[in-house]
């Protein structure tokens, strides 16, 4: 299956320790026999609302490809690390292409010729 996570670390901590943190998610997605598709730390970014009295955070999103019991353990990693203030995990779903409906052309045929016709009034 296919994830998507985005995890938001405390501004407080320096760039090296937001990457150390990265570098434990990766090693514990490939013990739990999944694969990281890509890996983007965006860096820090002001939040909607205060967290934990935090007005910013930094921003790390993962694409990964696993089962249920590495979302699990990555759940917990997060649940337990104090630096993590949020995340989020995402199943992804094949996108799906919806074929638009074709044209009745009789029933617009239809609606052409039964248009109301002008009545005289004498």
């Amino acid at each position: 299956m296919n994830y998507e996570s985005t995890f938001i670390v405390s501004p407080e901590l320096p760039v090296e320790n937001v990457e150390e943190i990265t570098a434990k998610v990766i090693k514990l997605v490939e013990s739990a026999k999944g694969v990281i598709k890509s890996v983007q730390q965006i860096g820090k970014k002001r939040l909607a609302y205060s967290i934990n009295k935090f007005r910013e955070g930094s921003y790390v999103f993962m694409e990964l490809t696993g089962t249920g019991e590495m979302v699990s353990a990555l759940e917990k990693f997060f649940k337990f690390n104090d630096a993590v203030i949020r995340f989020m995990i995402v199943k992804v779903d094949k996108k799906r292409v919806v074929k638009k409906p074709a044209k009745d052309v009789k029933s617009e045929e239809a609606k052409l010729q039964t248009k109301p016709q002008a009545v005289e009034v004498k």
